[in-house]
């Protein structure tokens, strides 16, 4: 069964969504589900030997490394195969939810705590407490991680995903442009703005920042609204009303927002971030905004001495505010019919030498904590500093609602084209925000009304 949502003209839920939810909840409480092979289907254990599928939720851009990964779980375990299937991580959530509508889910999938609520919700994973409690890497993975990937599920406190990886939003800055402009380090989101107007010559084609437009748009936004305002909560004192429509949130937005085509290239209106890396690499851009995981783009195309990542400015008070990143991680479908084999896959990617090797790749915090203590770390500047920030009490980070079944739909799908509008000016911060606040709190209600 498919979570069907249906939206009157104001962007909110009707009522049939509530009952929806509920009847997914049921099917999973008591076990019974389909007989399309995706929700309710209980797969089964196998020999631990033969043919696996693994979809890899981030398809192209972490291709090398999980071929890498495969290889050498296949050389360990030369009974098992492994099959890959990348897939854009714009396309994933929809593939996912196809397949458990209509079968042929894998075995094995990426699953990150963005989109995992609503995976859980419709019954397609199986949970991995008790294989975690039995393996070695019980005590091993970072406890916040769990934590959130705990959270994440949709509050039933079970374990749905075993962390790969942590990200953290970076700025990152070209200092030899900073140099030669004579402008400090954008540590401040003063420093940013001042930044972003003093590089930018259009008439050169070179602009002091590139703002993400396209597809992953509105967790970008939410960072730079959230690190102006210096909000620390997305949920009000009552836990009903978002603070993302909050005057100070509309404010920051409406500043950010304004840097479209004045201070940025017109190209970012549709912009994801594998676009928006490119046209930071290869042109005249001051700033951009992305995560740990572009760091070896930078590196490879424009080497260490002409750029830095620095975790976000500070705002007001000299505090520093970010929205959180999910913690990626891998899921077992409970449609498998060779769950002995997927979860030894699952142990040997976690593992403190494949983690390790995995997030070196990536430029992410390893999720194994012997992983987090290997020197490449401390070599890969944005990792090291991200790592501090978020460990020595200098950052506070906003929890987005990943635990809302239709999280990823209301911060993607639902708000990317209203963004858009934002950016061209056809639509107002302040209506914009109230429009994606309606939809928040509804889901909140929703969400609070199943728990109980």
């Amino acid at each position: 069964m498919k979570i069907s949502i249906l939206r009157n003209s104001r962007g909110g839920r009707r009522a049939s969504a509530a009952v929806a939810l509920g009847a997914v909840l049921a099917l999973t409480a008591t076990g019974c589900g389909d007989d399309g092979g995706g929700t309710g289907s209980d797969g089964a254990e196998g020999d631990g030997k033969g043919k696996i599928v693994f979809w890899d939720n981030n398809g192209g851009v972490r291709t090398d490394i999980w071929k890498q990964v495969i290889a050498d779980f296949e050389k360990a375990n030369p009974d098992i195969d492994v099959q890959y299937v990348g897939i854009a991580s714009t396309e994933y959530q929809s593939k996912v939810d196809t397949a458990i509508q209509g079968g042929g889910l894998p075995d094995v999938g990426g699953i990150s705590a963005s989109m995992l609520a609503g995976f859980a919700a419709q019954g397609a994973l199986d949970t991995l407490d008790f294989r975690l409690a039995k393996s070695p890497l019980n005590g091993k993975l970072n406890k916040d991680m769990i934590e959130s990937m705990r959270a994440a599920g949709g509050g039933d406190d079970k374990l749905y995903s075993i962390p790969t990886s942590a990200n953290n939003g970076v700025l990152y800055y070209r200092t030899d442009l900073f140099e030669k402009a004579g402008l400090e380090e954008p540590t401040t989101w003063d420093r940013f703005y001042e930044a972003a107007e003093k590089l930018t010559d259009k008439g050169k084609n070179e602009f002091g920042y590139t703002i993400r437009g396209g597809a992953g748009s509105i967790a970008q936004a939410l960072d730079a609204m959230y690190g102006q305002s210096g909000i620390t909560s997305f949920w009000d004192s009552s836990g009903k009303k978002t603070t993302v429509n909050d005057p100070k949130n509309v404010a920051a937005l409406e500043k950010y927002a304004g840097l479209f085509k004045k201070a940025t290239p017109a190209a970012d209106l549709n912009n994801d971030f594998t676009k928006m890396v490119a046209q930071w690499d290869s042109g005249t851009i001051g700033m951009l905004n992305h995560n740990l995981g572009s760091y070896q783009d930078h590196v490879k195309a424009l080497t260490t001495d002409k750029f830095r990542g620095i975790p976000q400015p500070t705002g007001p008070g000299g505090k520093r505010v970010q929205v959180s990143n999910p913690v990626d991680g891998v899921g077992l479908f409970k449609s498998s019919k060779n769950k002995e084999a997927a979860w030894k896959f699952i142990e040997f990617a976690t593992s403190a030498q494949s983690n390790s090797k995995f997030n070196e790749s990536a430029g992410q915090v390893p999720a194994h904590a012997d992983a987090a203590k290997d020197e490449w770390i401390s070599k890969a500047e944005p990792t090291k500093l991200a790592a501090d920030a978020l460990s020595d009490g200098s950052t506070t980070i906003v929890q987005l609602p990943y635990y809302l079944p239709d999280w990823n739909t209301i911060s993607k799908a639902d708000n990317e084209p209203n963004f858009q509008k934002v950016l061209l000016g056809d639509m107002s911060a302040k209506d914009f925000l109230d429009t994606m606040a309606d939809q928040l709190n509804e889901a909140q209600a929703e969400w609070q009304e199943q728990m109980g």
